[in-house]
């Protein structure tokens, strides 16, 4: 199908509680629908009115709906749409940087999970036995490197963790906004304990969250800690990008 026979709806404007954010689009054809702008009556509304533009021939429209008197839904939002004919591209999302050290088991499930979210993801391992992107030394990327992201450390090696926590320690809070580490109560004891002896006192240690991953989820599958961790990231992105 061309892209003729479409029309591209996005949420221009979005105020109080909707059920898809500013800048959502979705793709209406007579017989075809990719996308959505969050389901029930409103999307219906729009899909009605699309496949009347279609069928009319007309090139653009808008459509203004508070969505409690306009639809009798409990949202109380207020959605505008800007529909357009042809099949535009989505506006890019916001990507939150994202650096990943490690590609054993728990850090091939995180990669997965993060595939389909807003991250643009940085993967380093030392080895080249790995999916993830070789890198000759993820301390000095730690060092220098992932400005502005969240890190995420996993590597195979205890104390190639710790050498990446310390480099990232080093840098101000503005370059390296989240430090996490992977790792159990022993692991976590020792690692306060050796950064205390490097200097690191308890407000710059602070900075390293361990355990990560969202609280109340049990489980050590690593399919199950990526959703956690993956959880959390969203978390960190909403807080750190608006």
């Amino acid at each position: 199908m061309t892209a003729e026979g479409w029309i591209t709806v996005e949420i221009v404007e979005a105020l109080g509680s909707t059920p898809r954010d500013q800048g959502t689009v979705m793709w209406v054809s007579q017989d075809a629908l990719e996308g959505s702008i969050g389901g029930g009556a409103l999307e219906f509304r729009a899909i009605d009115r699309a496949r009347l533009m279609l069928a009319e021939g007309e090139r653009k429209a808008t459509m203004e709906l508070p969505l409690g008197p306009a639809l009798n839904q409990c949202c109380g939002g207020f959605v505008r749409l800007a529909l357009r004919a042809g099949k535009q591209e989505a506006p890019p999302p916001r990507l939150c940087p994202l650096v990943l050290y490690g590609g054993g088991h728990v850090g091939r499930a995180l990669r997965r999970a993060l595939e389909p979210l807003p991250f643009a993801v940085t993967w380093l391992d030392e080895r080249q036995n790995t999916p993830a992107d070789p890198h000759a030394n993820l301390v000095e990327h730690a060092a220098h490197q992932g400005t502005g992201a969240l890190h995420y450390i996993m590597t195979h090696d205890h104390q190639l963790d710790l050498a990446i926590v310390s480099a990232l320690l080093h840098r101000s809070v503005s370059e390296v906004p989240f430090i996490g580490m992977i790792g159990s109560d022993t692991k976590i004891a020792r690692f306060r304990s050796q950064l205390s002896g490097t200097g690191f006192n308890g407000e710059q240690q602070s900075r390293l969250v361990t355990p990560i991953g969202v609280a109340g989820i049990r489980g050590k599958e690593p399919a199950v800690i990526a959703a956690a961790v993956a959880a959390e990231a969203l978390i960190l992105r909403s807080r750190f990008l608006d």
